[in-house]
């Protein structure tokens, strides 16, 4: 009994390796290269991306960049290329920065946390931006860089009322990131603009990122859906109504889903989802937000939700071929997944142990082969004397 327990325990373990090996080949990610059927992925303009600083904030990150002199008392090092022009003068730049004092190594302010880029016009910026200013005025889109900046372009001889952390005549230490800039000539903010500007400004970026996806550059394109998603912000939505509503959500859902037909080419599959989570939030039957979200799930491997988005689109549109091929991708990966587990399973405790033969007591043996040569030799006995 022993031998048999120990052999199925063998057994099983190997047998349980070897499905850890196959369930990690199972579903293997669908392709999304090329463009998107005509009916699927049109491109449009989206939601503002949320970069992330590179290091934690401990400190102002390590840069071993050569170090550039800006001005006298601003220096920048470049932590990450961007891409495209400089900004000039009133431009509207979208930027996100973490702030230290150079002293102190405190961090007074990062905006990556409050998820929003700020926004400045370059030569009507804050005096304590004066130096942050100069910096941005270097960038590119997209670019990372990490600014030293004297304190007579910061808060100046008296320090800082709204960051009690910051001293008199501190230097300070930004990273900042570009994340976009619009080059308004009256160099507006957006709260300075009328409706149907901010609307306007919105649009033009969202058909610059059109034509930047047309041609393949997925991470500008982006940013050009970014910048037009900070003009549509929360708190300008709320105050609409009417077809200001509609005109307003006309441009900012088309950003969001063109936002994530660039990430599910990038495979940054759960950007995407979120994505397209928002236009859903809004809009629940909107066909676009729902295939592409069902292909972002599919990717990684979430199954039931994909075939779930898929569904719901397929009840919009009954006879459109790419939502049925991709739930016949669905089923046929499910079959693909069932097929493996039925054969770990049929075998997973390995082939069941022989039964080994009864041994014999041949003393019982001899004493019935005895008796029944005994019984013969008394029954012919008994025949002969008949």
């Amino acid at each position: 009994m022993e031998d048999v327990q120990e052999h199925q325990s063998q057994s099983l373990g190997s047998s349980l390796m070897k499905l850890k090996e196959i369930f990690k080949e199972l579903t293997p990610p669908l392709s999304f290269t090329g463009q998107d059927d005509e009916n699927e992925i049109i491109p449009e303009n989206a939601s503002f991306v949320r970069g992330e600083p590179l290091q934690d904030a401990n400190g102002p990150p390590k840069v071993d960049s050569e170090v550039e002199v800006l001005q006298e008392k601003v220096t920048k090092q470049v932590i990450k290329e961007g891409h495209g022009p400089k900004p000039s003068k009133y431009s509207t730049c979208f930027l996100h920065y973490r702030a230290w004092t150079e002293s102190t190594q405190h961090k007074f302010e990062d905006t990556w946390q409050e998820q929003q880029p700020i926004e400045m016009v370059l030569g009507k910026e804050k005096k304590e931006m004066t130096g942050l200013a100069i910096g941005v005025c270097s960038m590119k889109s997209s670019e990372r860089a990490l600014l030293h900046v004297g304190w007579e372009l910061g808060y100046g001889e008296e320090g800082s009322f709204s960051f009690p952390n910051v001293p008199p005549k501190a230097d300070l230490i930004y990273e900042v990131e570009l994340v976009g800039f619009d080059e308004t000539k009256e160099g507006k903010t957006r709260g300075d603009m009328t409706v149907e500007e901010r609307i306007g400004a919105a649009d033009r970026r969202k058909m610059d990122g059109n034509a930047l996806f047309k041609e393949e550059k997925l991470e500008e394109a982006m940013q050009q859906y970014a910048m037009a998603i900070t003009y549509m912000g929360d708190d300008f939505m709320f105050q609409l109504f009417g077809k200001y509503h509609d005109m307003a959500m006309a441009v900012k859902n088309p950003c969001h889903l063109n936002m994530a037909a660039c990430l599910i080419k990038l495979k940054r599959y759960e950007e995407a989802i979120g994505q397209c989570t928002i236009v859903l939030a809004e809009d629940e039957n909107n066909l676009k937000a729902l295939f592409r979200r069902g292909k972002a799930r599919a990717e990684l491997g979430q199954t039931d939700a994909a075939r779930e988005d898929f569904l719901k689109a397929r009840k919009l549109v009954p006879e459109d071929k790419a939502i049925a091929r991709e739930l016949h991708l669905l089923a046929e990966q499910d079959k693909a997944v069932y097929q493996k587990q039925k054969e770990i399973y049929k075998g997973i405790f390995g082939p069941p142990p022989l039964a080994k033969p009864k041994q014999s007591n041949w003393l019982i043996l001899f004493w019935q082969w005895l008796l029944s040569l005994f019984y013969r030799l008394s029954r012919r006995q008994r025949q002969k004397s008949d």
